[in-house]
């Protein structure tokens, strides 16, 4: 099959022996129904279960589904963005194969991007959660929103539709570590959001135990929030004044008392805790310029060109490394 699809939905999963069946027959009866052309891709982080087994027996039967097996568990932000990455469609759906990503939304998602959406993205309208995660999950999205260098969508999960377009930049800037709901909301691409209640796991247990989840906020917030490295400078600066106020008070015990000893040790201390973690955001923001560097992203992301000239000659349909231009608004 060498035509390009109109829709490509990636799976990933991971010892799903009882839900990859179920799920390939519900997103493709809609697929069937609202996209003119589609192939859904699964991809297999190391299953020790007939997940394999289950999906080469899909994969004879339907030429439209393949499938990628890994020789390892990556873990679930390598795998799932390695295939979207693999993905053809003119647009790329991303869903988990457990059904707590309901595909009755596929319809709204394909609706959303002929509609003029770059990304789709649904948002669950609430966790089912105790009270400590609940808790843990807001104080986190509340960090995020005062620290990320962009806009935080609480309830996104990843599970929504991106254009071929978006899909080729985040491609192009070969993050390892890629934490994709992330990179989604950077690059500057339009998006429609799309509320939903999150359904119950069909079978099995969810893999995101609390080890997981740790290591998996460590990466999103490291990889969303290079501002935070900037942030014992100003931790610094509030010591240093909080030193400056202390030797005041010294002086002022000194002429009273004549004695200000504790207080001078007092402001020592604050004054070299302050240049300490100067030095520390120094530190930081060289690591934050040298993952810039290093990081194949472009310096902004253009939505529109006016009446700049045609580029002619051996530049014509090339651009600077540095530049990239966002998808339906150029002609």
């Amino acid at each position: 099959m060498t035509d390009i699809p109109e829709i490509s939905v990636v799976i990933p999963c991971l010892n799903e022996e009882d839900n990859v069946r179920p799920i390939y027959e519900a997103v493709r009866d809609q697929m069937e129904r609202h996209a003119a052309s589609f192939e859904i891709l699964f991809i297999d982080n190391c299953s020790s279960d007939r997940t394999r087994d289950i999906l080469r027996e899909i994969s004879d039967e339907d030429p439209r589904v393949w499938s990628i097996f890994n020789t390892r568990n990556f873990g679930q932000m390598r795998s799932p963005t390695h295939a979207i990455y693999q993905a053809r469609g003119g647009a790329v759906v991303g869903m988990c194969a457990d059904f707590q990503d309901p595909p009755e939304l596929l319809g709204e998602f394909i609706h959303a991007w002929r509609g003029g959406a770059q990304i789709v993205l649904g948002v669950r309208r609430s966790e089912k959660s105790g009270l400590l995660l609940t808790a843990i999950r807001k104080a986190g999205y509340g960090f995020l929103e005062s620290n990320a260098d962009y806009k935080v969508i609480p309830g996104a999960t990843g599970f929504g539709l991106y254009d071929r377009r978006v899909v080729d930049t985040l491609k192009s800037w070969h993050e390892p570590e890629p934490f994709f709901r992330g990179m989604l909301v950077e690059s500057g691409f339009r998006f429609q959001v799309i509320p939903y209640d999150r359904p119950e796991r069909r079978h099995g247990e969810t893999k995101n135990n609390w080890r997981e989840l740790i290591k998996f906020a460590v990466s999103g917030f490291a990889g969303s929030s290079k501002e935070s490295l900037r942030l014992p400078i100003f931790w610094s600066m509030g010591f240093a004044l909080v030193s400056c106020l202390v030797f005041v008070a010294a002086i002022i015990r000194f002429m009273t008392t004549g004695d200000a000893t504790l207080w001078l040790m007092l402001g020592v201390e604050l004054l070299l805790f302050s240049i300490l973690l100067l030095f520390m955001g120094l530190l930081g923001e060289q690591v934050r310029l040298i993952a810039e560097r290093t990081r194949n992203t472009a310096l902004v992301i253009e939505q529109e060109r006016v009446n700049f000239p045609p580029l002619t000659g051996p530049a014509a349909g090339q651009r600077t490394p540095n530049t990239q231009i966002a998808p339906s608004d150029v002609a």
